[in-house]
């Protein structure tokens, strides 16, 4: 077997905690092979991998570079290669094939330097939201998530959340994160977000110089994007002795440049905090992460 298909043991351990996903793993190698073939992918370096997929560094049958992206088809993955169809290239990787099959695809090959490599963790978070600010210029297109589906859920979700938390101060941070949601909800939006836009999803290319990765599309409000790029890179925020003043300074750097109302960006950001705070009790939390808690307590209030 080649090199280039083994699978790394990081990346089989993360599927192998369902059947579902332990049937994906066992059928990579032959996946990727297959994939090979098809596209006529010369392997050209070693595999990368994150949570989910296997990105194998590739030459076409032209001499060009490219990688080979491979990964389950399921809720979070299969809209990635419909925002980087309607993005075009534009502020986004370029989306080169697609396997509808499989979900494989085939994308331009950018650099392995992520936005966390800008020291000055301002200045990134304007390069993001430029990045963002493109991105949303557009509408979304039929048959991708939407904001106002994903409101919906979570305030239903609300109620059987609190009740596991046992600290009452935090029942109320929930409760005005979901009040917040309720006035916002009617008017989620229609444009077609990233929904990850963070610093390690924005890489260095060489026909731009940043380019999101990695697309979890949602049609809706891009105030909803800015949570990622609030509590990404957070030790950078700490550092500053007052992550409250942090955390607006860079709260305000995005919706100046992407040219958002205040008060409704930070509505939708403690609408990020509420769902980032209804996945933790999901998963058996029974506190509020510090992190969330301490972005909504910056935001709270911040109005024009």
């Amino acid at each position: 077997m080649s090199p280039a298909v083994v699978v790394p043991a990081a990346l089989a351990a993360t599927h192998r905690t369902s059947s579902r996903g332990s049937s994906w793993i066992d059928g990579l190698p032959a996946l990727a092979e297959q994939r090979l073939a098809a596209w006529r992918l010369r392997p050209d370096g070693a595999a990368r991998h994150g949570m989910v997929a296997l990105v194998l560094p590739v030459v076409r049958a032209d001499g060009s570079p490219a990688v080979l992206k491979l990964q389950p088809v399921t809720e979070d993955t299969a809209g990635e290669p419909v925002g980087l169809r309607v993005w075009g290239g534009r502020g986004a990787v370029r989306l080169l094939e697609h396997d509808p099959d499989s979900g494989s695809m085939l994308l331009e090959r950018l650099t392995a330097t992520s936005l966390s490599s800008v020291d000055d963790d301002v200045a990134a978070t304007r390069i993001l939201a430029g990045l963002l600010a493109r991105l949303s210029a557009v509408p979304a297109p039929p048959g991708v998530r939407r904001l106002s589906d994903i409101a919906a859920a979570m305030l239903t979700d609300v109620p059987e959340a609190c009740a596991q938390l046992s600290d009452p101060a935090q029942r109320r941070l929930l409760e005005h994160c979901a009040g917040v949601v309720e006035e916002l909800r009617g008017e989620a939006g229609d444009r077609l977000l990233h929904w990850d836009l963070h610093y390690d999803n924005v890489l260095a290319a060489q026909r731009e110089p940043w380019l999101a990765i990695d697309p979890q599309p949602l049609a809706g409000d891009p105030c909803f994007e800015l949570m990622p790029a609030l509590h990404n890179r957070w030790d950078d925020v700490v550092a500053t002795g007052d992550v409250a003043a942090a955390v607006r300074r860079r709260f305000e750097a995005m919706i100046e440049v992407v040219g958002l109302d205040r008060q409704r960006a930070a509505g939708w950001t403690l609408g990020r905090v509420l769902q980032n705070c209804l996945w933790d009790i999901e998963d058996g939390e029974t506190e509020l992460n510090d992190v969330q808690v301490a972005v909504a307590e910056a935001l709270i209030g911040c109005g024009p």
